[in-house]
C-alpha cells in the first residue's frame, strides 16, 4: 500500500520513476550507513566479546 502511494505521488512517466525510486532507495541505505547503524552499533550484543 506504501509503494503504490508512492508510485503514484512521484512525477513523470514510467522511467523517471524508476530512476527516482532507485535514488530515494539509494538515499535510505546511505541515511542507514552514516547514521542510524552507528548509533545503534553501541547497543548490540555482538560487541561484547567476553572469555570465560
Amino acid at each position: 500500500m506504501m509503494y503504490g502511494w508512492l508510485w503514484r505521488a512521484l512525477p513523470g512517466p514510467t522511467p523517471v520513476r524508476a530512476l527516482l525510486v532507485a535514488v530515494l532507495a539509494l538515499g535510505v541505505v546511505a541515511a542507514c550507513f552514516t547514521w542510524v547503524f552507528p548509533a545503534i552499533a553501541p547497543l548490540m550484543p555482538f560487541n561484547d566479546i567476553t572469555v570465560d
